[in-house]
């Protein structure tokens, strides 16, 4: 397929057309662009048709067309207008193969600096038009260039500064049309987020008209719509560079109180806040740093004289420290020995109160003794000795039982807690089972219950009517058998060939591998006997016919031209050997360089 047959076929028709056409509807003829590159379904196809407006010299042509007065021609500055927007359209995306280094340095600002131009034209009937049709109509003209100049240089960010730099962006921008210079203010925020980083390396006289015009705006109108405009493009400038802030701050230093007084409450309270807050760090900037470095002195000077005061306190503050800890210390000490003192006292009382008792208790049993008789004293005696026998047994049993009862505790606890560690490697073995018998491809067969056969056979049964199974007819059914037959007796044939093969292969491989033994094992030329000479010798005819053959192809071989040896063609067997095959003895060795003799 050649390249014209690739192109779209109503680019190739506007060419035509633009060729044979006269220059006064050329614009009106380039308007067809908008409805082609509209009329595209994908993105690829878009690009395409970009691609081949550019080569075929569309996109050049309709920058060449913004330059003349469209006073004169069908659709005035509508037509302008709208072909502006079919150029930002062509130029959006637009990445050409063929000549990129033009389009890039010469095509792309030509369009920018046309735009700006129409727009200048279009600004300056805006403003001395009277009729008001006619001023909406060149205001939506004005309107439709400036947003094709910022979709252009959203596109391609590098022509952002270009632009900026325009003395004609700035003569757009001082005017005192409103709607226009919003518009035009509308711009220079789209520049600002499309590449605000420029600002740094603009010079301070070209960066001098703009802020000194939207100061103006601010200082020279009570229009909200301007004030919030200017407030906005004036916020992001200094946003977007501190020395830009700065500049503003020494440059107009009564702006400040002017934004405060005359903009305040107008419906744009948050921009304005933050300019305000801007200008008033910038402002006070160097202020606020000597007060800061003096604030730093006074607490240096603060911090200072609070640490000789302290010092100087400080030996009188770790005497009374000293005083006072050795007075804790005696204090807890004295409390101390109080404290064992009073422990002695109460123990000294027990030690009386047990010795009183005891001595009232024998007291009572001498008293005890008096009354009894002398006949009932041994009952007495024994009975007292039972009582007590009683009394220290039953202690005993306590103590006892106590004690089993604890290392039954002990044993009980750990009797739990070996069934719980059986209960729970019980669990764990149980359910490793059911994984391994899950995962098992066998199981074991289980027996069926009548009921759960009659259910299963009424399910075959079910399956069977819903799919019936194709029968045969007995023709269909012989001829199948022929070909599973036949088909059977070739694998068959090819099996037992294969098997054939498998045998020779094994057999040259053995006999390769024989002969690879005895000639490693095989002793030099020196030191050889004639018993290591049978171990070379065959009684085969074939085998030394073969063997002569290949040493007499050999030594033809070693007499040929170097060119000849080169190709590795099958090499012929000698007729005149042929006939020496009756000569052929038995015994002989083939090895090579051996005669027979």
């Amino acid at each position: 397929m050649s390249a014209e047959q690739s192109v779209d076929p109503r680019i190739l028709e506007l060419a035509a057309k633009l060729t044979e056409s006269s220059t006064g509807s050329d614009p009106v003829l380039l308007l067809n662009l908008r409805d082609i590159l509209s009329a595209a379904s994908g993105r690829e196809e878009l690009r395409k048709l970009k691609e081949d407006s550019y080569s075929y010299g569309l996109v050049q042509y309709c920058v060449l067309v913004l330059k003349q007065d469209y006073s004169r021609v069908d659709g005035g500055w509508t037509t302008a207008a709208a072909l502006a927007e079919v150029l930002s359209k062509c130029c959006g995306g637009l990445d050409p193969k063929i000549d990129a280094d033009d389009f890039y340095s010469k095509l792309l600002p030509s369009a920018a600096l046309n735009m700006l131009v129409l727009g200048r034209r279009i600004q300056a009937r805006l403003v001395r038009c009277v009729k008001e049709e006619e001023s909406g109509e060149l205001l939506r003209g004005f309107r439709l260039v400036m947003e094709s100049l910022c979709w252009l240089f959203s596109g391609h960010v590098q022509l952002a500064e270009l632009v900026f730099r325009q003395e004609h962006f700035l003569q757009l921008l001082m005017t005192d049309d409103v709607e226009s210079g919003t518009a035009v203010m509308s711009v220079l925020q789209a520049i600002l987020r499309a590449n605000s980083s420029f600002l740094r390396q603009i010079p301070e006289e070209t960066l001098h008209p703009i802020l000194d015009e939207l100061v103006y705006k601010l200082s020279a109108t009570s229009n909200p719509v301007t004030g919030s405009s200017a407030t906005r493009s004036l916020l992001q400038m200094v946003e977007s560079s501190p020395p830009t802030a700065q500049m503003v701050c020494t440059r107009y230093k009564g702006l400040r109180s002017l934004l405060s007084k005359q903009w305040t409450g107008k419906g744009f309270g948050r921009e304005l806040s933050r300019l305000l807050d801007i200008l008033y760090s910038g402002s006070y900037q160097q202020e606020e740093l000597q007060r800061l470095h003096r604030a730093a002195r006074t607490v240096q000077a603060v911090w200072r004289g609070f640490r000789t005061r302290r010092r100087i306190r400080k030996l009188p503050a770790a005497v009374t420290a000293l005083q006072r800890s050795f007075r804790a210390k005696r204090d807890q000490e004295m409390k101390q020995l109080q404290r064992q003192k009073e422990e002695e006292e109460l123990r000294e009382r027990l030690k009386l109160r047990r010795l009183r008792a005891m001595r009232e208790f024998r007291e009572k049993q001498l008293t005890l003794l008096e009354v009894v008789r002398a006949g009932q004293m041994d009952k007495h005696i024994q009975e007292t000795q039972t009582t007590s026998a009683l009394i220290i047994q039953k202690h005993w049993r306590g103590c006892r039982d106590r004690r089993r009862v604890l290392l039954q505790k002990q044993t009980l606890k750990r009797y739990k807690a070996a069934v719980t560690i059986q209960r729970a490697a019980l669990r764990f073995l149980k359910k490793r089972r059911r994984i391994r018998e899950s995962l098992s491809p066998w199981k074991k067969p289980q027996d069926l219950s009548d009921e759960e056969r009659k259910r299963l056979q009424q399910k075959v049964d079910a399956r069977l009517q819903l799919h019936p199974a194709q029968q045969m007819s007995l023709a269909e059914s012989q001829e199948l058998h022929g070909k599973v037959q036949d088909r059977l007796g070739q694998f068959l044939l090819s099996r037992k060939q294969q098997q054939r093969q498998e045998q020779r292969r094994e057999a040259l491989l053995a006999q390769i591998n024989t002969d690879l033994g005895m000639l490693m094992a095989a002793p030099s030329l020196r030191d050889a006997t004639e018993k290591d000479i049978d171990f070379f010798s065959s009684r085969s005819v074939p085998v030394a016919l073969k063997a002569k053959q290949s040493h007499s192809t050999m030594l033809k071989r070693s007499r040929w031209p170097w060119w000849k040896r080169l190709s590795d063609e099958f090499v012929g067997e000698d007729e005149g050997f042929l006939g020496d095959i009756g000569d052929l003895e038995h015994g002989i060795i083939f090895m090579a360089g051996s005669k027979q003799p």
